[in-house]
């Protein structure tokens, strides 16, 4: 076996990794917290770090929130104006069948008993 490489440093005070991602300058970093906020940062302007280091914060977090995704996402260097959002064709999706289809599902009071 390997001795392995030490890639950072956990502590009380850093936490867990949460995720690790190989990234260029090229690359932006989108991280999504529980709660539904979500950031974007471009790769390149993050301060590099390294070996066993305790890392650098992306994002601060409320009490109890956690993180539910990081991705790396292609940086678009063409800024989009006005008349790209108007030729964007958006679906709207009825959920309503859908949701009561899954209240069709459930046991009523009388099929429980």
């Amino acid at each position: 076996g390997g001795k392995g490489v030490k890639t950072i440093s956990i502590t009380e005070k850093t936490g867990n990794l949460v995720a690790i991602n190989n990234v260029t300058d090229d690359d932006d970093l989108m991280i999504i917290n529980k709660s539904g906020i979500a950031i974007r940062m471009a790769v390149s302007e993050l301060r590099v770090m390294g070996r066993a280091t305790q890392g650098v914060r992306l994002i601060n977090l409320k009490n109890g929130d956690t993180i539910a995704a990081v991705t790396k996402v292609k940086k678009d260097e063409d800024a989009i104006d006005d008349e790209d959002i108007e030729d964007i064709d958006a679906t709207v999706v009825d959920s309503t069948a859908a949701d009561e289809n899954l209240n069709n599902d459930k046991p009523s009071s009388d099929e429980e008993e």
